[in-house]
């Protein structure tokens, strides 16, 4: 069993930064992939950014490529989303997912792929 915590959440003004953190606990061999997930109000759960422990490898969403960086602290089983240029449009709650399965270009947008889940944190972004 894997439980996240996430934390970083909050309001902040349009064109302006925040960094999310997810505090993994548990088996650290099932988290060989960590991802973040969102969800805003009336809109379905959307993938936002994941990595894959070996080889670092990463994997964007279109609408935050070039603005969100997802990293990982393998040592301390945290996963971090740095998001700049902040806009409207990124307000939502942010989840943090685990799993022990490989990931690639297209399994990590499967929300099949991820077994654990986060409680989530709250992120709006005002215009």
């Amino acid at each position: 069993q894997v439980q996240l915590v996430e934390s970083g959440g909050g309001s902040v003004q349009a064109g302006e930064s925040q960094r999310l953190s997810c505090a993994a606990s548990g088996d650290p061999y099932s988290t060989n992939a960590m991802g973040w997930f969102r969800q805003a109000p009336g809109k379905e759960r959307e993938g936002v950014a994941a990595i894959y422990t070996a080889g670092g490898i990463t994997y964007y969403a279109d609408s935050v490529k070039g603005r969100f960086t997802i990293s990982r602290d393998n040592v301390k089983n945290m996963v971090y989303l740095q998001m700049n240029s902040l806009n409207a449009e990124d307000t939502a709650m942010y989840y943090c997912a685990a799993t022990p399965w490989k990931i690639d270009h297209v399994r990590w947008l499967n929300e099949d792929t991820w077994w654990f889940w986060g409680q989530g944190t709250q992120v709006t972004v005002s215009s």
